[in-house]
């Protein structure tokens, strides 16, 4: 983390604190603080070749991949996600996420809802993942909302919204990461096998299904590196599931939340709490998948 802080640089947006450093902004309104990333070092794992585009005020991302394989990413002048597409070899097409139908916004991005009721066994809404069956863990990653989904929400309310995400059931990955570090041991990595493959098995029924990896902390160090340091821990697992097990990196979302979702309730180290969470979001980017 000692590289991470050299890097960064502070500046102000009237009542908005932006944090860069590198590829990540944090920005700290109010009350708020999060975290954005670009998603470009992700993709570009394994990849042919990787072309930018700028049309109008919109960036294009394209991603060749050996397989004949194509990703295009754009993005608004902010570095937003408008759409996600994926192109086969025979040229057809799938829209795996598409921002488009909200229009052009800033901020207003967190969603106001009450906790969801569960009525479900916990057993059932949380997996831990290294004791269950390959079934349960594939059964939460189809697994749809436990209550109805009101109305189409885009991926950063998703993201900035802990009572909507909270309505899809989640697998934990009780990776217990050091303290201050991203990286996986190679027997972390073996164990992301029967994760692998969950997420392959769903998402060779639907091409459009997507997963959201949450990177999480313990309440040790300050706030912005405790959000730096989740936001690379989900990264760096993604990026795992990529390259180990052929996961498509273009279903995969990620996002750090630092020490605000503590597992263990407690002001020191948790080695229980330096984890991560994978949970589908699909019925809640598309109505139609909640169906």
């Amino acid at each position: 983390m000692d590289d991470v802080r050299r890097e960064r640089r502070e500046t102000r947006d009237g009542n908005r604190t932006i944090i860069t450093e590198g590829d990540r902004t944090i920005v700290r309104q109010g009350d708020r603080t999060i975290i954005r990333h670009s998603d470009d070092n992700r993709f570009a794992v394994g990849a042919r070749d990787v072309r930018v585009d700028r049309r109008g005020n919109q960036t294009f991302t394209v991603v060749q991949r050996p397989n004949n394989i194509t990703v295009i990413n754009i993005t608004d002048p902010d570095g937003r996600l408008i759409r996600r597409i994926r192109r086969d070899a025979q040229g057809r097409q799938v829209i795996i996420i598409d921002n488009s139908f909200a229009g052009p916004r800033r901020g207003g991005y967190f969603v106001d809802l009450p906790p969801p009721r569960i009525r479900i066994p916990r057993e059932r809404y949380i997996v831990d993942a290294w004791d269950a069956p390959p079934d349960d863990i594939f059964g939460v990653f189809m697994a749809p909302p436990v209550e109805r989904i009101e109305r189409r929400y885009t991926l950063d309310e998703v993201r900035f919204s802990e009572p909507l995400r909270a309505r899809m059931p989640r697998v934990d990955l009780d990776i217990n990461f050091e303290s201050g570090s991203w990286e996986l041991t190679p027997e972390q990595i073996d164990k992301l096998g029967v994760i692998a493959e969950g997420l392959n098995r769903a998402i060779s029924r639907n091409p459009r299904e997507v997963f959201m990896i949450e990177g999480h902390t313990d309440a040790t160090g300050n706030n912005e590196d405790n959000l730096s340091l989740s936001d690379r821990r989900a990264e760096a697992v993604a990026v795992a599931l990529t390259e180990q097990f052929q996961v498509p990196a273009e279903n995969l979302v990620t996002q750090g939340y630092g020490e605000q979702y503590l597992k263990d309730p407690t002001d020191g180290p948790s080695r229980v709490t330096r984890r991560v969470a994978i949970r589908r979001v699909t019925p809640l980017i598309d109505q139609q998948a909640g169906r």
